[in-house]
């Protein structure tokens, strides 16, 4: 068992180890002058980086350095579109798209020579501009207007050591609140910072905190939600593969808040790499005696234990959450009582997701007004999103709370690719809603988005631009969660069912008028009377595309066109008389013989012949087919 004064220890020598990594002079003693960061989170790993950092480390043999350079694993970076990653410090070089061939130039080059390897350098300073010299993380387009606290680590210390994680304060606040403070001075802290659940609804956790504290019982619960769910969504499992530590610390400050003595992780399988690095870590913890027994010789008994969740959607549901972990199937139970009162095995229980309780920590060292010092007066902070869809830089931001939407699409994502123009962005997964190019200036907070239609969700953010179908877009979203409901009540095994198949006809051509009145109908209904929090939001995709797509449904039902040009049912597919050379090659690709034409003059596309298929405009030269 680590005392507080070895972990002090620990600590300082740890700091000086990774002084390098804080463009800071290392140890007098030390003979590492650099550190080579490799990231290690899924996209790079699928990517090779493992490959890539057995690569270096059998380079600076070969070179005779390997006692000068130190390759570390990390996490996530956040900017996934040009992974793998590799990092070199004290200069901070941000080298991108990294492959097997290339690490032997970046150690001949950079590590020997330091000569930097310019063109695998990543130098984009926001606006489409080059830096002209060498650029820090900081300062390119896709890092220097987020401002990250729950990511803080990731990227940055390797998530399989707890030396590093202590280095960088890690523990220090589990060891102020069992020395210096009560569990009400815990809670009352956790109040006046305004943080708030980010994992849906944005419920403040300080008052789930308090009812659970309240709650007379000699057994409690702290549970840790990391059933990440959404399409496209990866926030929480970033945070567990890069910063393991910082949730098991802030569920150990949790269960001391409340009187609980267990707490459990609930992740799905499907994240090995995070699964992985949280069995380390709890394993690392426990041989510290940072988690089980009297921790720090203050009495306090603590201990966390993780449970794999098989991928049901509805288990992202706290009670059904709860239900599985107690080892049955799981379904949402009706609420009152909620957990925090009758949770986890009948006992009180709190709940919190895994970016919720990454901020817990740092709530404590720096304390609330440091929290508020970021964000909106009701929306304190940040917010982790996953960027994803059409969008030049797809990958994992944190910014300020009331951060324009605009600036994540354009400053941060870099823009919409090939020149297309920003249509929508979905937030909030398949319970939130989608902003249209109209709103692209509306801040991200609680407050606004659910003023426009949307919600925060858990993080997900997908942008699309003029070739996606709003029709379409909620169709899949309700797909998405017609397969997922858990069928428990009504509501949502049939309304959304019968929601879908109507969409399914719009999109087919076979809409009638009144449609889209009876998915008002329908979805209203849903949301007063399905059981649980994902059965209620199910219907806000189809709701916020009404609200500012009409036209679009319109015309699929009034004029059975697909102004997008998306749906297949829908396609129009015309060759322009003006452009077309007459050279026959579509007519000649055609599986179905639906061109028709006279070489050297303008072709005619049949259209009860054409089956959409899109060879055509595959195939012309002259840019002369169109799909409407």
């Amino acid at each position: 068992m680590k005392s507080l004064a070895q972990l002090a220890e620990i600590r300082d020598e740890m700091k000086k180890s990774i002084a390098i990594r804080m463009q800071e002079k290392p140890g007098s003693d030390s003979k590492v002058r650099a550190h080579v960061l490799v990231c290690g989170g899924t996209g790079c790993t699928s990517s090779g980086s493992v490959t890539i950092r057995e690569i270096f480390e059998k380079e600076l043999a070969a070179n005779g350095i390997a006692d000068e350079v130190q390759i570390i694993q990390t996490g996530c970076f956040g900017l996934c579109a040009l992974g793998p990653v590799v990092i070199v410090y004290p200069e901070g070089t941000f080298y991108s798209q990294v492959t097997p061939d290339d690490v032997s130039e970046i150690v001949s080059s950079h590590l020997v020579k330091g000569e930097l390897v310019q063109r695998l350098v990543y130098d984009d300073i926001g606006g489409g501009k080059k830096a002209e010299g060498p650029v820090s993380l900081n300062e390119t387009g896709f890092y220097k207007d987020q401002k990250r606290v729950a990511l803080r680590n990731c990227g940055f210390i390797d998530p399989e050591n707890i030396d590093e994680y202590i280095a960088t304060d890690g523990y220090k606040a589990l060891g102020k609140v069992l020395t210096e403070m009560t569990p009400d001075s815990v809670i009352e802290l956790m109040l006046e910072s305004g943080l708030r659940g980010r994992g849906g609804a944005g419920f403040p956790t300080a008052r789930k905190w308090q009812f659970a504290k309240n709650s007379v019982s000699d057994k409690k619960y702290v549970v840790c939600n990391a059933d990440e769910g959404d399409p496209g969504a990866f926030m929480d499992r970033s945070v567990l593969e890069g910063d393991p530590h910082a949730v098991i610390e802030a569920m150990a400050i949790a269960g001391f808040a409340i009187g609980a003595d267990e707490g459990f992780v609930y992740v799905r399988a499907e994240y090995p790499i995070a699964v992985k690095r949280l069995a380390i870590a709890i394993n690392q913890a426990r041989e510290y005696g940072i988690l089980g027994k009297n921790i720090f010789g203050t009495g306090f008994n603590f201990d966390v234990n993780i449970r794999l969740g098989s991928g049901a959607f509805v288990c992202g549901e706290e009670t059904a959450l709860l239900t599985s972990i107690e080892g049955h199937r799981g379904e949402p139970r009706p609420r009152p009582p909620f957990p925090a009162v009758k949770g986890l095995f009948g006992q009180p229980t709190i709940i919190n997701n895994v970016e919720t309780l990454a901020n817990v920590a740092q709530i404590i060292n720096n304390g609330a007004e440091w929290f508020k010092s970021f964000g909106t007066e009701k929306s304190t902070g940040t917010k982790v999103f996953a960027l994803g869809g059409k969008i030049c830089h797809t990958g994992l931001v944190e910014i300020p709370m009331g951060t324009p939407l605009r600036t994540i699409i354009e400053d941060i994502g870099g823009g919409i690719p090939n020149g297309k123009k920003f249509k929508a962005a979905q937030t909030g997964g398949p319970s939130g809603g989608c902003i249209p190019a109209s709103l692209i200036d509306t801040p991200v907070d609680y407050e606004s988005l659910m003023s426009i239609g949307s919600m925060m969700g858990s993080g997900g953010l997908i942008v699309m631009d003029e070739d996606n179908c709003m029709v379409d877009i909620a169709k899949f979203f309700l797909e998405f969660t017609v397969d997922e409901s858990c069928g428990k009540c009504t509501p949502c095994r049939i309304g959304t069912r019968r929601m879908l198949d109507i969409l399914t006809r719009i999109t087919e051509g076979k809409g009638e008028e009144g449609d889209i009145e009876k998915l008002e109908e329908l979805a209203n209904n849903i949301k007063a009377t399905a059981l649980c929090g994902l059965g209620q939001t199910a219907p806000n995709p189809v709701l916020s595309t009404i609200r500012y797509f009409r036209d679009e449904y319109e015309a699929h039902i009034r004029e059975k066109r697909c102004p997008a040009g998306q749906c297949k049912a829908l396609a129009r597919f015309t060759i322009d008389r003006d452009l077309c050379r007459g050279c026959s090659l579509c007519a000649r690709k055609c599986p179905v013989n639906a061109i028709e034409g006279v070489v050297k003059s303008p072709f005619v596309i049949d259209q009860d012949k054409c089956i959409k298929c899109g060879t055509c405009i595959d195939s012309c030269k002259f840019g002369a087919i169109s799909k409407k």
